[in-house]
């Protein structure tokens, strides 16, 4: 049966996954225009990704730190080309209390120079390399358009900020957290995902270069998910972040940074959810199960204590609703909240020394004798649920993913069921801005050697020689 609360994602995509974020209790419209309320549902699932992605940094050397959240506005313009990709986004402070700045201070869109400012003091020696941080902060961003998760102008993001004695250190590094942003999209997200290089037009402001995590919506819409950028010297050079190197001369570090977001959680909703709610992976959902007992019996809940605390004891985070709501009511909450798996015992499955088992992303029931090994069964679903999502998404996400040999086939495509295509590019950004003229399609990445396939001789778009293959999208 339907959530009449939700849109049908067929009739409007939009207001669907809106009404999503509404029902399951992830955010909320805050006073502040363009600012949302993260609430405990949404935040749960950010505690979660944050909790994995952590581990995963500190597993390759990483440590947090943490930066002010003001920035100076003779420190923002010390790099030309970094300033001028933020300038309209930025907010700034102007008075504290009631009295006037002597400088400007700029709200953090994002922490390049603070970092850049704090190493130029604390480096010496080659010896000192590489610095490995992180920090888990919120960035201010003046957005005109926001929706939760999506865009707001106050988001939660992680940036990695490194420096390393070598240019192919620092490049290892981008690749190596682009590759941990796949396998953890993959893996925890069961988002299947394409990894390559923006070009110069896309690239983050003042990178040398920039890689990028896309995926593909549902509805055909791309999501840049995650990026990781490769600086060089371009911030080390003015910010005068030097080190005596191994033939005791004065050289510039090198430099790199990455970044993810509570983007990702509208990127959730959007690739598993359906028209009863939010459906979440296993491997990330704040609660895996929920047991619901049917009645009052004693004996019924003594046995739902008893599952919990089995589940509990394998690290399965459990629980037994005990709410003083309708055993209908509780099935429907909680499939529109995305729990994985739902128990239910009632007098008639303890007769049949049973439970009935409900997986929220296919909806299908089954029963599990009490004889048997309920840890072993319900670990297994996890992983059939975490597996079955991951192949659905693919699935979508290929049969959205098309070829285009000319302006034509292209306007066709986006006009008719936008995706992922796949078309040459000569390598000229005048191509990328008349393309940008259909529906506003970008080039999301450069796929790396290994996805390139041959589409065409000629650019998509001006008939020359063809350089490269791009993929090309629309984008939140």
């Amino acid at each position: 049966m339907k959530n009449k609360a939700i849109t049908p994602r067929s009739e409007d995509f939009a207001k669907w996954y809106d009404d999503i974020v509404k029902t399951a209790r992830l955010a909320t419209y805050s006073g502040v225009k363009g600012c949302v309320i993260i609430e405990p549902n949404g935040y749960a699932i950010w505690e979660n990704i944050q909790k994995v992605l952590d581990n995963m940094f500190k597993e390759t050397g990483h440590q947090n730190v943490n930066m002010p959240v003001f920035i100076p506005e003779s420190l923002l313009n010390k790099e030309s080309e970094h300033v001028e990709g933020f300038a309209p986004e930025v907010a700034w402070v102007t008075h504290g209390g009631s009295n006037e700045l002597e400088e400007r201070l700029c709200v953090r869109p994002t922490s390049e120079t603070l970092f850049s400012q704090y190493y130029s003091n604390v480096v010496t020696s080659y010896r000192d390399l590489p610095m490995l941080y992180n920090q888990w902060v919120n960035v201010v961003r003046w957005e005109k358009e926001t929706r939760p998760f999506l865009r707001s102008r106050e988001f939660l993001w992680q940036e990695g900020h490194t420096i390393h004695e070598t240019a192919k250190e620092a490049e290892e590094e981008t690749l190596r957290m682009l590759m941990i942003y796949k396998k953890f999209f993959t893996d925890y997200l069961a988002i299947p995902v394409i990894v390559g290089k923006k070009t110069d037009k896309e690239k983050f402001a003042g990178a040398e270069y920039t890689y990028t995590v896309e995926a593909l919506m549902y509805n055909g819409v791309s999501l840049q998910s995650g990026t990781s950028h490769y600086f060089g010297q371009k911030f080390s050079k003015p910010f005068d972040i030097t080190f005596t190197n191994r033939k005791n001369e004065l050289e510039n570090v090198y430099q790199s940074s990455w970044g993810v977001s509570t983007r990702m959680i509208g990127g959730l909703i959007m690739v598993h959810s359906d028209d009863n709610g939010l459906v979440l992976p296993p491997k990330i959902a704040p609660r895996q199960v929920v047991i619901i007992p049917i009645g009052n019996n004693e004996n019924v809940i003594r046995t739902a204590d008893e599952i919990l605390d089995v589940l509990k004891s394998a690290n399965i985070t459990a629980f037994v609703d005990m709410s003083e709501k309708s055993p209908g009511f509780k099935f429907a909450e909680h499939e529109t909240n995305g729990i994985p798996i739902r128990i239910e015992i009632g007098p008639k499955d303890l007769e049949a020394n049973q439970v009935t088992v409900a997986r929220r992303d296919t909806r299908e029931k089954t029963t599990i004798s009490l004889d048997e090994d309920i840890v072993f069964n319900i670990q297994n679903l996890m992983q059939e649920i975490q597996n079955n999502l991951l192949e659905t998404a693919t699935k979508r996400r290929d049969e959205l993913t098309f070829k285009a040999t000319n302006m034509d086939e292209l306007k066709e495509i986006m006009n008719t069921q936008p995706g992922f295509v796949k078309a040459m590019w000569c390598g000229n950004e005048e191509c990328e801005v008349k393309i940008k003229e259909i529906r506003g399609t970008k080039s999301r990445c450069i796929p790396f050697d290994n996805e390139q396939e041959h589409i065409s001789d000629k650019c998509v778009c001006c008939g020359r020689p063809a350089k490269t293959m791009i993929i090309w999208g629309i984008q939140y």
